[in-house]
């Protein structure tokens, strides 16, 4: 890892995917499936550009992002085939929940969902983790 690398910014965007994440299990609470979905595509979107940071890398780009996480840390094997599988399923319910007027997502779907983004989460948290970002608990713990 560069010693260019801003563990301070890569936490933010940690923080931040914890905090989407939050949110995704208070919409599921509240029936807000759709609302749910967006949230926990938003939370892996957000701990794969922490991820990203480690190379010096960033996209605001959807496509750019899953595309660089694929080609820096899929094809690789730092991360296992079954995350790219994982995001773009993420990213398929997120366009669903937000653009689909009669978008039907169910609770059972949401929480899968949720679930899955979760354990991406905890995967890359555990590889920054790994890299040396100080583990102060400030970036979520799920």
């Amino acid at each position: 890892m560069s010693s260019e690398v801003d563990f301070d910014t890569i936490k933010s965007a940690l923080k931040k995917a914890s905090e989407k994440l939050v949110t995704a299990q208070i919409d599921i609470n509240n029936a807000r499936y759709d609302d749910s979905v967006s949230r926990a595509y938003y939370g892996v979107f957000h701990a794969i550009s922490a991820v990203l940071l480690t190379k010096g890398l960033h996209y605001s780009s959807h496509s750019q992002l899953i595309g660089n996480f694929n080609k820096e840390f899929v094809k690789t094997g730092i991360f296992t085939s079954g995350y790219t599988k994982i995001l773009y399923q993420l990213f398929e319910g997120r366009q669903r929940g937000d653009y689909d007027f009669e978008s039907n997502i169910a609770k059972e779907e949401a929480e899968t969902y949720l679930k899955d983004a979760k354990n991406l989460f905890n995967e890359c948290k555990k590889y920054l983790i790994y890299l040396g970002m100080p583990d102060d608990d400030n970036t979520g713990v799920l």
